[in-house]
């Protein structure tokens, strides 16, 4: 072999790998987007976790705000219970005011108002202790929420149908599954104090969205890393 036919091999292998690599690292950075992307679409929403969403059961429900209105810090959470929920307990959260609105002798909403704004940017959650409806499994129990902020209001009560596109301003909502043998209606009636209640219901929360899109930013990142070992592999044989 002569010397410029080593040295145009060498350049020939040179070229294959820069272009391996500048594939790899197109791969990774998209899979780095899927993990950072994901977990971030997926908090935009004001949203509710649930505890159980077994019917007829007490439920521990977990509404998050992520954001302010539009760079607007948050003054006030309005959630208003469907007329299906029998039972409403409010958590008091620090920093904040609640009330239970009462219409017909039911709870029909839950206030809570800040003692000072919540900055856009930064998030809270609030808890109600509720009793699920007897519905059938897959009924969607919706949870309006009113968004408050210094300047303007988001109002959370466009309804999610299956198989059409997610509105921009969905009702949090939790679909019913299947009465579990067992489950029943606990609280003070029953013996059990709220704070037993809440451990109860933080061990046992069911999967949301939020941990859908860590399920997804995880398999980006995945498919990354695979793609850098694939790729060095390669370009050792080649080399």
């Amino acid at each position: 072999m002569t010397r410029t036919t080593r040295i145009a091999r060498t350049t020939r292998t040179a070229r294959t790998a820069r272009r391996t690599v500048g594939t790899v690292t197109g791969v990774a950075a998209a899979g780095l987007l899927i993990a950072l992307a994901a977990p971030m679409t997926a908090s935009a929403h004001v949203g509710v976790e649930a505890s159980t969403t077994a019917a007829g059961s007490y439920s521990l429900l977990t509404f998050s705000v992520p954001h302010g209105c539009d760079a607007s810090s948050t003054t006030g959470i309005t959630i208003d219970i469907p007329e299906s929920v029998i039972s409403v307990t409010p958590t008091i959260n620090p920093g904040w005011t609640v009330e239970a609105v009462s219409t017909d002798d039911r709870t029909s909403q839950v206030v809570y108002t800040a003692e000072t704004p919540l900055p856009d940017g930064y998030r809270d959650a609030f808890e109600l202790e509720v009793a699920l409806p007897d519905g059938e499994p897959g009924d969607m129990v919706a949870f309006p929420v009113t968004q408050a902020c210094e300047v303007g209001e988001t109002l959370w009560n466009e309804e999610t149908v299956e198989g059409e596109d997610e509105p921009a301003h969905p009702a949090p909502a939790i679909v019913l599954t299947a009465a579990s043998e067992g489950e029943g209606h606990h609280g003070a009636a029953d013996g059990v104090d709220a704070a037993s209640a809440s451990s109860s219901a933080e061990a046992s929360t069911a999967p949301t969205s939020d941990t859908l899109a860590r399920v997804f930013g995880i398999g980006g990142l995945l498919v990354g890393a695979v793609a850098v070992v694939v790729a060095t592999a390669a370009v050792r044989r080649k080399a």
